[in-house]
């Protein structure tokens, strides 16, 4: 018998088992007021467990209208009732930089945010969920999870000069493709995770959102004890354990990349990109916002200055690491330089902040995600890079190697690379009750509901989302579709992040089902908590022709196109409880 993975000893239950769990840390942030609103609808009036409450205000800090600032005065006064200690008000930081505050070895860590898998670079098992299921874990105190399957990455030697964890994140990105770690907990191995400290550790269990995985983990080895001060008592994998797949990397191989316009798993030498004339650069974000992230960008733009026109913003991960940049001369660099430096916060990476790109603008960025439209313009371009990739890209108004050495690296992999699908004007995919958007992989959340609406309209409220829905995608969708309809869709549908705008407002709408190829972790236990069935049945995308009827027996476990039927494993009772409950509000509230 083989040993186990750190997923199956931390849940004490083998791969693919449903197990129950009570998180030590449940994280929110600025959507905590609609959590609150669902809380109570849920007939909650008193916390599970209130010590495991960690609430930051942080993705529109400070406040941008009034609406924002009184969910955030809403949230004070949550906090304040509650007795919650574990707070951080606009400006102490970004949630997950936060979260290095409390985060421990063999921790189990939720939060209402796709990239609370950050938390994994302390050793914790760290997984996002959706607002509606936070709610739920306020209530009940615990959750079900599955015990994923797990990918080993060995990494072997070191990074070469000039790169960067960022640059291997990207490369692994690439290597796989952005669902190609899908619902899998992602372990870091190999004498090279003894070259990466802390802050390259949380670039790469930050970036295992984008592969798809559940989480992303690293030992508790003599660098994280390092950090902490004391000898970790932590979880790690047998040496026996079995995994789905294994990768090997030697670090020396690795150079710098970037990924391309629309998507993460875009990967492109950035010798293949170099040249390519830039408006906007933006260093921070929860991926790349810490100390050791600004060191790297002051040293490239110490005494110099970036181009007329140029808009340039750096954003600290937290007060404290701004605080200490100050004291190390970092801020005097980059105002110089001719940066902004903006308050802590996540603003600009979703576009809800300062430093929206205009029209045809091409932005270089350490944000995590590129989709068309994340930071608040569909007009707009974002590559992403490490650090010293943007500063010294800035400061030559172009894509530049930050070796500052003359190459022609090529980015060797090539797995399936996503691409952006936009439904034009006049295109009509809606034909019989079935929505067919067969021949789109990775339909993400953003273009589902623009992430610069997230904090105006609560997920609490749909029929304030439904004039929002698959706008910039599909225009025609919010105005027709009735209840009973069904969508097709391609692989690793609803990827992106944890908001569930899109499956309050699908549910909302009466979608019977989305039947598709593949789906993102986090957006299935988003359909499945407001009673929105998703089902894979590959085969039965791939035949559908458009305008065939298309039909669905849940409890048969068919899928109907035209006369053919495809099987499919029949849901779990409870789930169909709460699929006929209407969702997990009126199931927990019910129950």
């Amino acid at each position: 018998m083989s040993g186990k993975t750190f997923a199956e000893k931390i849940f004490n239950a083998t791969k693919g088992s449903i197990v129950f769990a009570k998180p030590d840390i449940i994280l929110s942030h600025d959507n905590t007021s609609s959590i609150f609103s669902t809380f109570k609808k849920m007939g909650g009036t008193v916390l599970a467990n209130p010590g495991a409450l960690l609430i930051t205000l942080d993705h529109n800090a400070p406040p941008t209208n009034s609406k924002l600032a009184n969910d955030y005065q809403t949230i004070r006064e949550f906090v304040e009732k509650f007795g919650i200690t574990k707070f951080h008000d606009a400006g102490d930081g970004i949630c997950h930089q936060l979260m290095s505050y409390y985060a421990k070895p063999g921790m189990i860590i939720v939060g209402s945010d796709s990239h609370t898998s950050t938390a994994g670079a302390y050793n914790a098992f760290a997984a996002g969920i959706d607002r509606t299921e936070t709610a739920g874990l306020w209530k009940q105190g615990e959750t079900w999870f599955r015990v994923p399957e797990s990918v080993k990455i060995v990494l072997t030697g070191q990074l070469p000069q000039g790169v960067y964890a960022k640059d291997l994140a990207l490369w692994i990105i690439g290597m796989i493709g952005s669902s190609g770690a899908d619902y899998m907990s992602i372990e870091y191995h190999g004498e090279g995770v003894k070259s990466l400290t802390i802050s390259d550790r949380m670039v790469l269990s930050n970036l295992a959102s984008e592969m798809g995985a559940k989480n992303a983990v690293f030992p508790a080895d003599e660098i994280l004890e390092r950090h902490l001060g004391y000898k970790p008592e932590g979880l790690w994998a047998d040496p026996d354990a079995s995994y789905l797949k294994e990768i090997e990397i030697d670090l020396q191989s690795v150079f710098p990349v970037v990924a391309a316009p629309h998507h993460v798993d875009n990967v492109k030498a950035v010798s293949e990109v170099k040249g390519v004339k830039i408006q906007q650069a933006l260093i921070g974000t929860c991926t790349n916002g810490r100390l050791q992230d600004l060191q790297e960008a002051a040293a490239v733009l110490k005494g110099h200055h970036v181009p007329k026109y140029m808009q340039l913003q750096i954003i600290p991960a937290s007060k404290d690491i701004f605080m200490q940049a100050m004291k190390e001369g970092l801020i005097e660099i980059f105002m110089k330089a001719g940066a902004n430096v903006l308050s802590s916060s996540c603003g600009p990476c979703l576009g809800t902040g300062q430093g929206i790109p205009a029209d045809n603008y091409n932005v270089i960025s350490t944000a995590n995600r590129n989709f068309k439209g994340r930071m608040g313009n569909n007009a707009s371009n974002v590559y992403l890079a490490s650090p010293a990739t943007v500063a010294i890209s800035a400061l030559k108004g172009e894509i530049t190697d930050p070796r500052g050495i003359v190459v022609n690296d090529k980015y060797p992999y090539h797995a399936p690379q996503s691409a952006t699908v936009d439904i034009k004007n006049g295109e009509d995919r809606f034909a019989g009750g079935t929505w067919n958007y067969a021949d789109v992989d990775n339909l993400n959340t953003d273009q589902m509901f623009a992430g610069n609406l997230t904090y105006n309209v609560q997920s609490s409220e749909p029929e304030k989302i439904m004039p929002y829905l698959f706008k910039g995608f599909d225009d025609s969708f919010t105005d027709r579709v009735k209840a009973g309809d069904i969508i097709l869709a391609g692989a690793n549908f609803g990827c992106g992040s944890s908001r569930e705008h899109p499956s309050v407002g699908l549910a909302f709408a009466g979608i019977k089902a989305v039947i598709c190829k593949s789906v993102n972790r986090i957006f299935y236990r988003s359909a499945v908590n407001q009673g929105l069935p998703i089902i894979l049945v590959p085969e039965a995308v791939d035949a559908y022709k458009h305008g065939d009827d298309v039909g669905i027996d849940f409890e048969k476990g068919l899928v109907f196109i035209g006369t053919t039927h495809y099987a499919f494993a029949p849901l779990p009772a409870k789930l169909m409880e709460i699929f006929e409950a209407k969702g997990l509000v009126n199931y927990v509230k019910n129950k």
